[in-house]
């Protein structure tokens, strides 16, 4: 054998002695050192766990009254596994689900749709978990319907009817509160990809307001049930059972009957709108408690029924709380809404004139127009009023005064050339009451607002400067109008820059200035607390099933303004001037108690879908009892039309069941100790509930 022959098998002996010693020591390292991981491993393609969802904690208002509640109820579910086997994927069974239940066959198709087989435009209502968990379509179907289903399994097979806690909203004082709640929804595959929670397929979990902000501790804990099988799926032995334990409660702030009262006037203040010509589209309103920011009743118009989430959503269902053309129920309004606080703002340019040296208690003229530059602005209705105090000004809403008085102001910083020490009073005395940021508020999704000072100008133009240089060739045809092509042209050249147009409509609480309705309600807490404000809360405690206070929420102090008492003090008595002798006097005649506020009027540009000119925002903000201020309550009505005469009234009738003599919600004051919750309440609803069990394939 030569060398080469040698040296060759050499090699490949090598190699085949180098493969033996690697298998043996892998087969070692699995059989010896890591044998626990794979036992472990085998030991879990043989268990299935069986999931018993936690009963949900219940929220409550500020007295421990349920506002929602887990309540057992009757859900009939479909196994899209069992339902894809058919010969026609489950037709003719969810045909006789969809007639069962006077639904329509798109309805219950699109229930039992994954999210991710349809096309983005068209999810409404669509299933955001697997096809391996039971896809509940109806949610508390009637015992009826139930035991149809359960006496003809071979006409719906794939069907499953199960006695589930369902949430429920008792509405025991006639609230709604959707908004604020929130609600649940099934555990989707985004939500098990969570490392920082340990979600189960079967669990219902919250997925907007309270439900979802305070999640971690209503969910409670799911009971898990670990049994091993064969190959045959047949059950050979129990390994775990543990006991689901039952969420914490949630009690708010909010009082119910406050909130119903609150509802109501709001709803009203709407429809005096329509009444009145204007196209009322929406609204909000809220109440804060003055000395600690807790929210007390917080609303939103247009509303929709909680249950709905529960009972299963139709495609219409779905569309329409999401559309514009029904006013985008799902939308709170109170936090997500940004509108232009028009005259509310003018308690914010008082302080800032004071600021710049103007003293309060002269007199200045209030001309029905003033020109400046190329522009006429006018006063409300081009009305003169002569020469008249600033208070009076503040009571009748004067807009020409403070039309000189901010441009005054925006020369003396420079103008279109600001200086580098640009003393901006208007814009500082505004970002010190908070306005272009959220509240904080313990709700999801909170809108900050706008402030549209120099650094936010400066931030604008880079974002749009390109579209408006090109607006000829990039704006809808139905935009290319004189004014607006003369407005691009403008903002092309020097959009970056605050103009005079611009500091005048800031003053008055108009132009690129947005605030949700609860930056306002927190602006007035404010100015009736002589500057200090806090953040508003929603929570108020945190109890556990037996009562005992797992979390208390205390007041957060979220800001001070530092002015003098002597200014605090001056528009405090303009703002109770607006009630007695002012644009808000009509509204308030023969109150019984004491209030203070501003009217608010705000101009809306653009257009309906209709091609009509939006109407004016309505705005009253408030506080009282004027002599010892403990509430805040502001309404906002879109195209509402007159601030005093849509939102003043409603308004008015906030205050009438907030402070009626002898008939107080707080006669001694909010309560600061913390209620017990008392489920004893929705006792005949679950009665009636109970009554219903599934057991071993029979209804009982």
């Amino acid at each position: 054998m030569s060398n080469k022959s040698r040296l060759n098998l050499i090699v490949f002996q090598t190699l085949i002695i180098s493969l033996v010693a690697a298998l043996f020591g892998r087969l070692f390292y699995i059989q010896v050192l890591d044998s626990e991981r794979y036992q472990v491993a085998a030991l879990s393609i043989q268990s299935r766990d069986i999931i018993t969802p936690a009963v949900r904690g219940a929220i409550t208002d500020i007295n421990g009254m349920p506002m929602v509640v887990d309540l057992p109820g009757l859900v009939v579910s479909i196994s899209r596994v069992d339902l894809d086997k058919q010969p026609d994927k489950g037709t003719s069974v969810l045909s006789r689900i969809a007639a069962l239940f006077n639904l329509e066959y798109a309805d219950i198709y699109q229930r039992t749709r994954l999210c991710g087989e349809l096309p983005r435009d068209n999810r409404a209502g669509c299933w955001n978990g697997t096809r391996y968990q039971p896809i509940p379509v109806i949610g508390n179907a009637t015992k009826e319907n139930a035991l149809k289903i359960m006496e003809n399994a071979d006409q719906f097979p794939g069907i499953e009817v199960a006695s589930v806690p369902i949430r429920s909203y008792p509405s025991l004082a006639g609230e709604n509160v959707a908004h604020v709640l929130g609600y649940v929804g099934a555990v989707s595959d985004e939500d098990l990809r969570n490392p920082e929670q340990n979600y189960y397929r079967s669990e219902v979990i919250g997925k907007t307001g309270l439900e979802i902000k305070y999640n971690e501790y209503l969910r409670g804990i799911p009971g898990i049930r670990t049994v091993l099988v064969n190959r045959k799926e047949v059950v050979t032995k129990q390994s775990t059972n543990t006991k689901a334990i039952a969420g914490n409660n949630l009690i708010t702030n909010i009082d119910a009957n406050l909130q119903a009262a609150t509802e109501k006037a709001l709803k009203g203040a709407v429809l005096r709108a329509r009444g009145s010509g204007y196209k009322g589209d929406a609204g909000a309103a809220v109440v804060l408690e003055i000395k600690t920011g807790r929210v007390l009743a917080m609303a939103s118009y247009p509303t929709y029924d909680p249950s709905l989430w529960q009972k299963g959503l139709t495609v219409k269902q779905a569309t329409d709380l999401f559309s514009e053309k029904t006013g985008v129920p799902a939308l709170s309004r109170a936090i997500q809404g940004l509108f232009a606080p028009a005259s509310t703002f003018k308690t914010i340019s008082l302080i800032a004139a004071d600021r710049a040296g103007y003293d309060l208690n002269k007199s200045y003229n209030c001309p029905g127009t003033v020109e400046i530059g190329t522009r006429t602005f006018k006063n409300f209705g081009s009305i003169a009023a002569g020469r008249i105090s600033m208070e009076q000004a503040m009571a009748i809403s004067c807009d020409s005064i403070w039309y000189q008085i901010a441009y005054d102001e925006w020369v003396r910083d420079g103008g279109l050339k600001p200086k580098s020490n640009a003393n901006d009073y208007f814009f500082n005395a505004a970002k010190e009451f908070g306005i272009g940021k959220a509240t904080g508020i313990d709700l999801p999704s909170e809108a900050a607002g706008r402030l549209p000072n120099r650094e936010w100008k400066e931030d604008w133009y880079a974002e749009n400067k390109e579209f408006f240089c090109n607006y000829k060739t990039r704006a809808q045809k139905a935009d290319l109008t004189p004014y607006l092509i003369e407005i691009a042209r403008e903002n092309c050249l020097d959009g970056n820059k605050i103009r005079a147009g611009d500091a005048v409509n800031f003053s008055i609480g108009q132009g690129d200035t947005l605030v949700t309705p609860l930056k306002l309600a927190q602006i007035y807490s404010a100015i009736a607390n002589n500057g200090t404000y806090y953040q508003p809360q929603i929570a108020r405690a945190i109890v556990d099933q037996e009562g005992k206070v797992i979390k208390e929420f205390k007041p957060i102090v979220a800001g001070k303004i530092d002015v003098k008492q002597s200014t605090w003090d001056f528009l405090q008595r303009s703002l109770r001037a607006v009630v007695t002798r002012g644009t808000g006097a009509g509204s308030f005649a023969g109150l019984k108690v004491d209030v203070s506020g501003k009217t608010g009027t705000a101009e809306v540009f653009g257009r309906n879908p209709n091609g009509s000119a939006k109407d004016d925002t309505s705005w009253f903000a408030s506080y009282g009892p004027t002599a010892n201020p403990q509430y805040a309550v502001v309404m906002m009505v879109s195209q509402g039309g007159f601030g005093a005469s849509t939102s003043g009234v409603g308004v008015r009738q906030i205050y009438e069941t907030l402070l009626a003599p002898g008939k107080e919600i707080f006669p001694n004051g909010v309560p600061t100790t913390i209620a017990k919750v008392d489920l004893k309440k929705v006792a005949k609803v679950q009665i009636d509930l109970t009554g219903v069990k599934v057991n071993g394939g029979k209804l009982n």
